[in-house]
């Protein structure tokens, strides 16, 4: 009884929260994508992307001149995961 992956099982290889950039999904960000990075389970990436191995992670409060969050860009391996609200997890 082995699952085969669809599309819909796996996250896409770049993602982004803001519906400014060009990789932002709202259907993807509704299902819930989690983040883990270097192994660490982060909650405050605002992009990522895994085939160039780096995040984007919002900085504090501080907005830019924009209004947008400050962020900071991380290299190192990214493991992007669906969370299953069908299996209780929210």
């Amino acid at each position: 009884m082995t699952k085969a992956l669809s599309m819909t099982d796996t996250p896409p290889d770049r993602l982004a929260t803001s519906p400014n950039s060009p990789f932002y999904d709202a259907a993807v960000l509704d299902r819930g994508v989690g983040v883990r990075f270097k192994g660490v389970e982060k909650t405050n990436v605002d992009e990522y992307c895994v085939s160039e191995g780096w995040v984007r992670l919002s900085v504090g409060n501080t907005k830019d001149r924009h209004g947008n969050a400050m962020t900071i860009k991380l290299q190192g391996p990214v493991e992007p995961y669906f969370r299953d609200p069908e299996n209780g997890a929210e």
